[in-house]
């Protein structure tokens, strides 16, 4: 899914790996009370990462993105699986319950990715429609760059961008006033589905 059906004016804002490089992001959840889902990797949700902790105390929902980050479809079935469902135990060792939702890496999936996921447990495979770079909104459809009710944003972020250490918490900031003036809200992705 790239977006959930609702009439609602809402829009859900999802993360990838990068939210642990700006010290600030957890400050603004729990400030704003900003409902986010978070989709990580092995490499940033392993031990010593108390970033992804201290979100998901503030309500932040921790997913799964797998183990590696590996293009599941150049993936036979058996890699594929071990990948999901070992993020999906990993997670659950460090956070204390399983993901709910997988994000493949880049997008990327095919029938054996859907189905190792399902085995794995996992409730729904999230896209998204829409992807934030800096300070740049784009539509997956090129439709304009005014949300519609139920996309599923997805904030972009990379090395290099974050020289001060708050970009993540400035692009989000941008984000949050551009969806309030166009009447939306941010709504929790998981109470959606």
């Amino acid at each position: 899914m790239d977006h959930v059906r609702t009439k609602d004016r809402v829009v859900f804002l999802t993360f990838d790996d990068g939210v642990e490089r700006d010290p600030h992001f957890a400050d603004m959840v729990r400030d704003l009370r900003l409902p986010v889902s978070v989709f990580l990797t092995d490499g940033v949700a392993g031990p010593g990462r108390d970033t992804f902790g201290k979100l998901r105390t503030l309500g932040a929902s921790v997913q799964n993105q797998t183990l590696n980050r590996h293009s599941l479809p150049a993936l036979p079935y058996a890699e594929q699986h071990a990948e999901i469902c070992g993020q999906q135990d990993r997670l659950k060792d460090r956070f204390g319950t399983r993901p709910r939702l997988l994000r493949p890496p880049f997008g990327d999936y095919d029938q054996d990715t859907l189905r190792a996921a399902a085995t794995c447990g996992v409730e729904a495979v999230v896209l998204w429609h829409v992807t934030l770079r800096s300070d740049n909104l784009r539509d997956a459809d090129a439709a304009g760059d005014r949300p519609r009710p139920g996309d599923i944003v997805r904030a972009e972020f990379r090395d290099g961008d974050d020289p001060h250490g708050t970009a993540l918490t400035d692009m989000t900031a941008r984000l949050l006033r551009r969806i309030q003036a166009q009447g939306f809200t941010v709504g929790r992705l998981e109470d959606y589905l």
